[in-house]
């Protein structure tokens, strides 16, 4: 079983689905004590603004701002830096505990020993 987890989510609001899978998977993942490393890329970028995952509505998921949470504060979230600037967010822009990285880093972390990736 792979002892890390790296996920991409390339969905945000235009495919609450998809998007709110990305963050339940990575959130379940931080809690069974799995080492995750979560990506927001596309739509999803705008998740790393504060105030933005409470305007994200999906009947029966849970709470987007609670799952950010739990993996912040036991994983890692990155935005994609080329997202991040297509959108004008800087470092500055983001709630605490995102870094900005870039595809380098993405293909580092996903080609390290022991782990899975996923893209959602």
């Amino acid at each position: 079983m792979a002892k890390k987890l790296v996920i991409k989510v390339t969905a945000g609001a235009d495919a609450p689905e998809r998007c709110s899978q990305a963050f339940t998977v990575a959130a379940v993942a931080v809690a069974s004590g799995v080492e995750v490393s979560l990506w927001l890329t596309g739509e999803s970028a705008w998740f790393a603004l504060p105030g933005r995952a409470a305007e994200f509505e999906l009947p029966h998921a849970a709470p987007l701002p609670d799952l950010i949470d739990s993996i912040v504060a036991a994983g890692r979230i990155t935005l994609c830096t080329q997202c991040a600037a297509r959108r004008e967010i800087t470092e500055k822009d983001v709630i605490d505990g995102v870094r900005i990285a870039g595809a380098q880093v993405f293909v580092q972390e996903a080609m390290s020993e022991g782990t899975q990736a996923l893209v959602y």
